[in-house]
C-alpha cells in the first residue's frame, strides 16, 4: 500500500505517525511552506515537517504553494500511490490530483456538520456534547463527499481547544488505519445535505470581546485559547479564566471581587473568574498584581 500524505499542523502528525507505526509505505510527504513565526519573523517549518527532521525520516517532502502546477501533479502520478490522505492540510486539491487515486480526507467533526476551516472551535463555540472525525471520500466540493467512517467524542465541560485537538487527533489516527484495512469492503454513504452547515477560517478580531455573556465568553475562551486568545478593545489580553456563575445581572467590566489569586468581573449577564491578564507589550501577569499597579478596586472598571 502506497500512500501520499498531506497535512500540516500536529493533527495531521499523529495521523502521520500512525501510518508509520503500522508499516504503511508512505512515499512522499506534501506540507504548506514554512513560514516566518514571531517577533522575529523566524522561518519555520510546519509541524509535520519538524517531525520528520527530528526522527530524521528520509520521506521526501514537498511543499508546493499551489498544487494546481502540471509539475506538482505529475510528480504525484509518477509516485503511483495506492491512497492519498488528506489531514488539515491548507490547499484544496484540484481534479487532477482528485482523479489519480482515491482522497480520503479525515475532517475533524461529524459531516455534514461544521464543513469548513474550523469544525473543532466551532464545535466548542456551540457548547456541543459530542464532536468527532469523518473520514471522508474527497470530491471537487469543500468537504462535501461521501461518508466511510466516524468516531464519536464527547466534549466535557471545560475541555479547551487544545485538548479537544489531542482526542480527536488520536481518533483520527485510529479511523484512518481502519479505513484502510477495510476500504474495498466500504459502503461509502452520502451526506444528508438537509444536515449541512459550514464554518470559517478564524481571524484576530474574532477573539475580541467585551463583557456582555458570561457563558459565550468562556465558550470562546475554549475555543480560542490557542489562537487569537481573548483581548479587549485596549489590548489587553484575557489568559487564564474561568465562568463564574451564567445568570447574574452586572455592569459590564465591573470589578466585583478580589481575591489572592483572581478577580471576579461583572458582564452584562453572569460573571468571570479571571486569573491572569497580559498588557500589550508585556508579559502576563497575575490579574490582582495588574489591578494593583493600576490602582483599581472593587467597583471600579476594568477597561
Amino acid at each position: 500500500m502506497r500512500i501520499v500524505f498531506m497535512g500540516t499542523p500536529d493533527y495531521a502528525t499523529a495521523i502521520f505517525e500512525e501510518l508509520l507505526k503500522n508499516d504503511i509505505e508512505v512515499v512522499a510527504l506534501f506540507t504548506q511552506p514554512d513560514k516566518p513565526v514571531g517577533r522575529k519573523q523566524i522561518l519555520t517549518a510546519p509541524h509535520i515537517k519538524q517531525f520528520c527532521i527530528e526522527n530524521g525520516l528520509s520521506i521526501p517532502v514537498y511543499q508546493p504553494k499551489t498544487l494546481k502546477e502540471t509539475v506538482i501533479q505529475q510528480t504525484i502520478k509518477e509516485l503511483k500511490p495506492d491512497f492519498i490522505i488528506v489531514a488539515a492540510y491548507g490547499q484544496i486539491l484540484p481534479k487532477e490530483i482528485l482523479n489519480i487515486a482515491p482522497c480520503i480526507n479525515l475532517h475533524a467533526s461529524l459531516l455534514p456538520k461544521y464543513r469548513g476551516a474550523s469544525p473543532i472551535q466551532e464545535s466548542l463555540l456551540n457548547d456541543d456534547e459530542f464532536s468527532g472525525v469523518t473520514a471522508m471520500l474527497m470530491d471537487e466540493g469543500l468537504d462535501s463527499g461521501e461518508i466511510l467512517g466516524l468516531r464519536y467524542v464527547k466534549i466535557h465541560p471545560n475541555m479547551d481547544v487544545s485538548e479537544l485537538f489531542g482526542v480527536l487527533s488520536t481518533c483520527a489516527a485510529d479511523l484512518t488505519i481502519s479505513i484502510l484495512k477495510r476500504f474495498n469492503d466500504i459502503q461509502p454513504k452520502t451526506q444528508d445535505i438537509k444536515e449541512v452547515s459550514h464554518c470559517k477560517k478564524i481571524k484576530k478580531e474574532n477573539g475580541k470581546i467585551q463583557f456582555d455573556n458570561a457563558k459565550e465568553i468562556y465558550l470562546k475562551y475554549r475555543a480560542y485559547k490557542y489562537w487569537p486568545g481573548l483581548f479587549l478593545e485596549s489590548g489587553l489580553k484575557l489568559k487564564e479564566l474561568e465562568l463564574n456563575d451564567t445568570d447574574s445581572q452586572n455592569g459590564s467590566g465591573e470589578i466585583l471581587k478580589i481575591k489572592d489569586d483572581y478577580i471576579v468581573i461583572g458582564c452584562s449577564k453572569g460573571s468571570l473568574k479571571i486569573k491572569s491578564v497580559q498588557p500589550p507589550s508585556k508579559k502576563a501577569m497575575l490579574t490582582v498584581d495588574y489591578i494593583r499597579g493600576k490602582r483599581l478596586s472593587v467597583g471600579d472598571n476594568i477597561f
